[in-house]
């Protein structure tokens, strides 16, 4: 047998720009981490077990947009070196997926999943593969959750360290001048990114000057983030965190269970507070003094938070 885990990740800056060639800051979350094991054993056939979403099937039986079933198909043939499934390197292959990532909720659940599998796979078949390459297998199956995805989630899960990211440029991984510590607020409320991703291009291309504009604006917020996390400035960057909530705002993305979070968080003392990811539910993010942090998660549980994460980056 053979396993591979990914982490989760959160978005600290930049989601929706990042879309529109602007860029964006993110960090793994190893609190949270999709797990693979893969074996081989008597039998015939690919099996793959999810037993979190009650998944027990054939590869073959899986419809090809099922996100485990396409990791699979994308990454077998390369490892194995062979275009044909039912190469005779294996007999009965089983890939077992397990996940503490929430679902449709902004942390990359199924990007990590997606990792993960391209690992396991390629470990178990021996098969030497760079973070470029894993990445790159993720994006590909990426885009049977969101259609046009950024591309930050599989880099940053692929590369599991903080990412400074703008679309089609290669990733560059950065210090952390001081620990930060950050608190992620689960709405509860499932989110797919597709829909919020489809809802501001609708908004871009009624009026492409106007949201260009606003995109602009979320960039620059993520430059100027990404010198205050690498000198340690936090109080300047939960200021910028505020700034960059307000434009996701504008692009109709936030939601009254997030407005309620990042509300609460800031009344209990937090330097800045936003949504992070697709947005319309799923998580928001907050940032706390160590000290102050028991204090804002009891917030965020007293505003409705169905879970918080803690999580220290740097």
């Amino acid at each position: 047998m053979t396993s591979a885990s990914a982490p989760g990740k959160i978005i600290l800056f930049g989601e929706h720009a990042v879309v529109y060639g602007q860029p964006a800051l993110a960090v793994p979350v190893s609190e949270v981490h999709a797990d693979v094991e893969v074996s081989t054993e008597s039998g015939e056939g690919i099996w793959i077990s999810a037993p979190d979403i009650d998944l027990y099937a054939e590869l073959g039986t899986l419809p090809p947009d099922q996100p485990i079933a396409a990791a699979v198909r994308r990454t077998l043939p390369a490892v194995l070196k062979t275009g044909d499934l039912t190469h005779p390197t294996f007999r009965r292959l089983t890939i077992k997926v397990t996940s503490s990532i929430p679902r449709a909720s902004g942390l990359g659940s199924g990007t990590a999943v997606s990792v993960a599998v391209v690992r396991a796979l390629a470990a178990h078949f021996h098969y030497p593969i760079s973070d470029e390459e894993v990445s790159s297998f993720a994006y590909e199956v990426d885009k049977v959750h969101h259609g046009t995805p950024s591309g930050i989630d599989n880099t940053v899960i692929a590369f599991a360290r903080p990412l400074f990211f703008v679309r089609g440029a290669p990733p560059e991984t950065f210090r952390v001048g001081r620990p930060l510590t950050i608190l992620i607020g689960d709405t509860g409320k499932p989110a797919p990114t597709r829909d919020a991703v489809a809802d501001v291009r609708r908004l871009w291309e009624a009026d492409k000057e106007k949201w260009e504009g606003v995109f602009a604006d979320v960039g620059e917020i993520g430059r100027h983030a990404r010198k205050a996390m690498e000198t340690g400035e936090t109080a300047r960057l939960g200021r910028l965190m505020d700034e960059n909530h307000d434009l996701l705002r504008q692009m109709t993305v936030s939601s009254d269970e997030l407005e309620r979070l990042v509300a609460g968080a800031r009344a209990a003392g937090a330097m800045g507070a936003k949504l992070s990811g697709g947005g319309r539910g799923g998580n928001m993010i907050a940032l706390a003094t160590r000290e102050r942090a028991p204090r804002v998660s009891d917030a965020l549980h007293a505003a409705g938070a169905k879970n918080v994460i803690i999580t220290t980056i740097g």
